[in-house]
């Protein structure tokens, strides 16, 4: 029977955690420097300035065909929001004044007459004789 020793996956693991412990503390003391934050930074700064200047690239270049750019599209949104609610709010008060105009205007009109009891006087001259 062979021992756990000489298995070349057992060596292989062990290879390979040695491996990460070292690389772990290298990373964690190159980290930890001023050296370390301070490119980041760099990095970070430069970073931010491409992406700025190719933002301003892309404007120019949307406004030289003739394209709206991404903010112009953001506005516009906002915008059509903006009247889409004005438009519902529009809506419901038509619906509102349709729906009152339908019923009538005072309760008097809506509750039937009593029978007249009294008759009008006749054409005919049904006057005293």
């Amino acid at each position: 029977m062979m021992s756990n020793s000489n298995d070349p996956a057992e060596i292989w693991r062990t290879y390979l955690a040695e491996l990460e412990k070292g690389f772990n503390a290298f990373a964690n003391q190159a980290m930890g420097s001023r050296e370390f934050s301070r490119a980041m930074n760099q990095a970070g700064g430069a970073t931010f300035g491409a992406q700025k200047t190719v933002g301003d690239l892309m404007e120019r270049y949307l406004a030289s065909m003739n394209l709206p750019s991404r903010a112009q599209l953001v506005n516009m949104g906002e915008r059509l929001q903006a009247i889409e609610g004005q438009l519902a709010e529009i809506k419901s008060l038509l619906q509102r004044v349709h729906s009152d105009s339908a019923t009538p205007a005072s309760g008097l009109a809506a509750t039937p007459r009593p029978p007249r009891t009294r008759q009008p006087p006749s054409a005919s001259g049904g006057g005293s004789a």
